[in-house]
This record gives structure tokens, C-alpha cells and sequence, in this order.
């Protein structure tokens, strides 16, 4: 989650396009209905809040707007698992949008499309791969609601300092 939040900074910083809290809030919402059980967050309200402030497609010319508008759907579909639910059906999806917004950025890089063999060869998706694997399975491992775990992974991942796509905290 920590990713979308660089990537959107980013694209903010870049373009003057609003102010990065509004987001930062969002996913400050979403940690603290993990940690705090009893939290009472209007998820509805924090979806719409989000909605108005996805960029446009029409309105920005740079490479950062399609990562940052994967970052806000990917906050979106975290928010629509605690709305619905289905939160093994929306970790997929994150899931899938984390994989494709660095394919994305590789190929864009590379200036070539590349092939699903080549982009599971590729060290960052290996690394993103990684990561997501050793969250499920410290999760998948609690027996129950484990604050500290879930405060632990909320705090590497902010070390980490960087995205997955390689955008650094400034």
C-alpha cells in the first residue's frame, strides 16, 4: 500500500496535480482499520473522496500519470474488499495491478513489448513477486488478528522507502 502512495506523491510533485495528503489520509484510514479493530471508517465516504481526485487520462502528457492512476486503483480496490468482503478476490487484483504497473514501466523503458516469459524474467517483478509472497505467508500464518505483525509490515514497508517501480522517498 505504501507503494501507491510514492507513485503518487511522484506524480503529484511533477505535475502540481493536488496535494498528495488527500491520498495519504486514505491510506492512513486503511492502516488504521487494520490495527484498530474497533475503528469506524466510512468506507462509502472514503471512496467517493478518492473517485474525485483520480487523474484523468485527457488532462496529463507524462509517463507517471498510468502508474499513479494503477495507484489509485489499487487504493480503490482495497477499500471495495472491506466493503464487499471479498478480500482474497481484491488481494488478487492488487495483486495483478502492482505486477502490471511494472511491466508497464519496463517495457517503457525498454521501448519493446515484452512477452510473459521475458517479463517473469525480469528482477524487479521477481522482486515484487517476492514481497507479496512473504506477506501472504506471514499472514496466512496467524491463527487470529496478529496488531503487531500488521504494525510490523506497515513499518518495513515504509523503510523500504522506495516503490516497485523505483521511485524513491525525496
Amino acid at each position: 500500500m505504501s507503494v501507491c502512495i510514492l507513485i503518487i506523491n511522484f506524480f503529484c510533485k511533477q505535475t502540481s496535480f493536488l496535494n498528495p495528503i488527500r491520498y495519504r489520509i486514505i491510506l492512513y484510514l486503511i492502516w488504521e482499520s487494520l490495527i484498530i479493530k474497533e475503528s469506524k471508517i466510512n468506507f462509502d465516504n472514503q471512496l467517493e473522496k478518492l473517485e474525485e481526485v483520480i487523474p484523468v487520462v485527457n488532462d496529463f502528457d507524462i509517463y507517471g500519470l498510468h502508474p499513479a492512476i494503477d495507484a489509485c486503483i489499487a487504493l480503490s480496490e482495497i477499500i471495495h474488499s472491506y466493503l464487499s468482503g471479498k478480500t482474497l478476490e481484491s488481494a488478487i487484483e492488487l495483486s495483478k495491478i502492482l505486477i502490471r504497473t511494472i511491466a508497464i514501466f519496463e517495457m517503457t523503458q525498454t521501448g519493446k513489448e515484452l512477452s510473459d516469459e521475458e517479463l517473469k524474467e525480469l528482477l524487479a517483478i521477481e522482486e515484487e513477486w517476492g514481497i507479496q509472497w512473504e506477506i501472504y505467508r506471514l499472514l496466512a500464518a496467524c491463527e487470529e488478528r496478529d496488531v503487531a505483525l500488521i504494525k510490523g509490515l506497515k513499518s518495513d514497508l515504509r523503510e523500504v522507502g522506495i516503490s516497485n517501480i523505483g521511485i524513491k522517498v525525496t
